[in-house]
C-alpha cells in the first residue's frame, strides 16, 4: 500500500463516521506513524509503506474513529508556535487561549520582573508560553491534579523553562501562602454542567475536572474573583480566559466586589468575547 492510498483509505474511513477534518487527520497521523514532515507524505506519495507502518496506522485511524483526540495518539499540540506534550489527563490548548497569553505577556513585559500566578494550569501551556516570552518573569503554576502537574512539568523541561516556572499542587489559592503576584492568569474549567454531555464526542474525552465549571459555568470565575484580591498588589492584573457567552455575567462578578476597576473584553479571531482584564484599585 502507498503513502496516498493509506491516506485515501484513512480520510474515507474518517469521513464516514463524520469525524471533523478527516482529510487533515488522516495526514497528520500518518506523518506521525512515518516520523515524517508534510513535505514528504505530499513529495514521496506513492512510496509504498510497510505492513506494521499500515497495522499501527489503520488502529490509530479505529481510535480516531470512535472519538478520541488526534492529540491524545500523537501526544502533540502546537501551541503559541511551541510544541507541547498532551495526554488524557489534560485540557488540549486551544487557538483562542493564544489571545489571552499573548495579552498578559504584553501586561508583563511592562512590569520588572513580575511575579505571576497560573491558576488550573492543565498541560503548563499558559504559564510555560509566558516564561517563554518575558525575560524576568517568574511563574507559579498551580493545578489540583497530580498527573496534569506531571505533564505540565515535562513541557517545562522539554521547553527549558524549569527554571522559571514553580509548579504547586492546589485546589485554587489553597495551598499558597498569602503571596502577592503582579498577574494572575487562568483558563478555568467554565462549561455549565449540564452541557458537557452535548459536547463532542472528541471534548467528551478530555478531562471533565477541567470543563467543569459548575451548574452555570462560572463557580471558579466567582472563586478567583473574590479570593484573588488577597493575592494582588494594588494595580495589579487579574485576567481570564471565557466562554463566549459569558461576558456580562462575569464582568458582573468583578464589579460586584468592588476591588477592581479598568476592566476590559477582548474577543478572538472569530469575533467571539474570549478574554477579560481587570486590574485592582484602590
Amino acid at each position: 500500500m502507498t503513502i496516498k492510498e493509506a491516506l485515501n483509505k484513512g480520510m474515507i474511513m474518517l469521513k464516514s463516521n463524520k469525524i471533523e477534518s478527516p482529510k487533515l487527520k488522516s495526514r497528520l497521523l500518518l506523518q506521525y506513524i512515518l516520523k515524517k514532515p508534510r513535505q514528504y507524505i505530499i513529495v514521496y506519495d506513492k512510496n509504498e509503506i510497510t505492513k506494521q507502518e499500515q497495522w499501527e496506522y489503520f488502529v490509530n485511524i479505529e481510535k480516531l474513529t470512535k472519538g478520541i483526540p488526534l492529540q491524545h495518539i500523537t501526544h502533540r499540540q502546537e501551541f503559541m508556535k511551541m510544541d507541547f506534550y498532551v495526554d488524557e489527563n489534560v485540557l488540549i490548548p486551544r487557538p483562542d487561549t493564544e489571545i489571552l497569553v499573548e495579552e498578559v505577556i504584553n501586561i508583563a513585559n511592562k512590569i520588572g520582573n513580575p511575579v505571576i500566578l497560573d491558576l488550573c494550569t492543565g498541560c503548563g501551556a499558559i504559564g510555560i508560553s509566558i516564561a517563554k516570552n518575558v525575560k524576568n518573569a517568574k511563574i507559579y503554576a498551580v493545578d489540583i491534579s497530580e498527573k496534569a502537574l506531571e505533564v505540565a512539568k515535562k513541557n517545562a523541561e522539554a521547553l527549558r523553562v524549569k527554571q522559571k516556572v514553580n509548579f504547586i499542587k492546589s485546589d485554587l489559592f489553597e495551598k499558597l501562602k498569602k503571596m502577592k503576584f503582579d498577574i494572575i492568569v487562568s483558563n478555568p474549567p467554565y462549561i455549565k454542567k449540564e452541557d458537557i454531555n452535548y459536547l463532542s464526542e472528541e471534548v467528551q474525552k478530555e478531562p471533565k475536572i477541567a470543563l467543569d465549571g459548575g451548574i452555570d459555568g462560572l463557580d471558579f470565575y466567582r472563586k478567583i474573583v473574590k479570593q484573588g484580591y488577597e493575592y494582588l498588589k494594588l494595580g495589579s492584573y487579574l485576567c481570564f480566559e471565557i466562554g463566549f457567552d459569558q461576558k456580562i455575567d462575569v464582568i458582573e462578578i468583578i464589579e460586584n466586589e468592588n476591588k477592581y476597576i479598568n476592566t476590559y473584553c477582548k474577543k478572538d479571531l472569530y469575533g467571539n468575547d474570549r478574554i477579560i482584564v481587570t486590574k485592582v484599585g484602590g
